[in-house]
């Protein structure tokens, strides 16, 4: 706690909030946010491989607990999916899978104690890793955006190319020409929507949940009272904080599979 008695409150917070920040050639215009890349790659790769050993040593007699656990997850997933997704769903159940996963990863770095993170990752960046990928709103745009461009292909893969663009023109208010202008704003409306919705609202659970978390150790450097009471405070939202990252994993893939579902019906 050292950071907190040597800085001002805003220098502690904005130091656990500034990026690793790389250019990619001259200028400031490309840049990279090394520490979110590098996270979310590494937890990628973590669930993947975690994943891929379950699947490894499965058999069919009694489940280990690996095992056991993976089943649970795909069994549980499968059953949201097929509630809402009435297609096949060969790509649609991995998906999901595969986004409720990673992001469940990346929300969970925020139990880890910020300031170990950054003594850990000093001599990496000069600020020390931001370590959790979700809480930076490249990330969370990142995966939307990767869901909308796929509900567009949907859109048009199931439909159609001329018949998304009668979509886009005759619904929802009718066909009358009159009317096209109307259904195209309403309907742009909508897709630009989605995209905000769904990043912004995982982005802001998470970082609010950062502060908070910075808060609490800023009163532990306080006094030895303000320790014992950020302690029980930091237990308290700790746990409660694992509902958040939980319910914000599952959110973000039920949004997932209704926005994909959406993109395979007509209005």
């Amino acid at each position: 706690m050292s950071e907190a008695v040597e800085m001002t409150p805003t220098e502690y917070i904005g130091h656990h909030l500034t990026f690793d920040v790389k250019s990619i050639g001259s200028g400031d215009f490309w840049t990279l946010n090394f520490d979110t890349l590098s996270t979310s790659i590494v937890l990628g790769i973590i669930g993947l491989g975690f994943m891929w050993l379950a699947v490894r040593g499965a058999t069919a007699g009694v489940p280990g607990k690996r095992q056991a656990f993976a089943e649970l997850v795909v069994d549980f997933i499968d059953e949201q999916v097929k509630g809402i997704f009435h297609g096949e769903r060969s790509f649609i159940a991995p998906l999901a899978l595969t986004v409720f996963v990673w992001v469940l990863l990346m929300n969970a770095m925020d139990f880890l104690p910020v300031d170990w993170v950054g003594f850990a990752t000093h001599y990496i960046s000069e600020h020390g890793f931001r370590i959790v990928p979700t809480a930076d709103v490249n990330t969370t745009f990142a995966l939307a955006l990767s869901v909308w461009l796929l509900m567009l292909f949907y859109s048009i893969k199931v439909k159609g190319l001329f018949g998304w663009i009668h979509e886009l023109f005759c619904a929802p208010f009718g066909t009358n020409p009159l009317l096209w202008i109307f259904n195209f704003l309403f309907n742009m409306v909508e897709y630009i929507s989605k995209p905000l919705s769904h990043s912004l609202r995982l982005f802001g659970n998470m970082y609010a949940g950062e502060i908070i978390f910075l808060l609490l150790w800023m009163m532990a450097a306080t006094s030895l009272v303000g320790t014992v009471f950020a302690a029980l405070l930091g237990l308290g939202w700790a746990i409660f904080h694992i509902l958040i990252v939980v319910l914000q994993a599952y959110i973000f893939m039920m949004l997932t599979i209704v926005y994909v579902a959406m993109a395979h019906e007509s209005h």
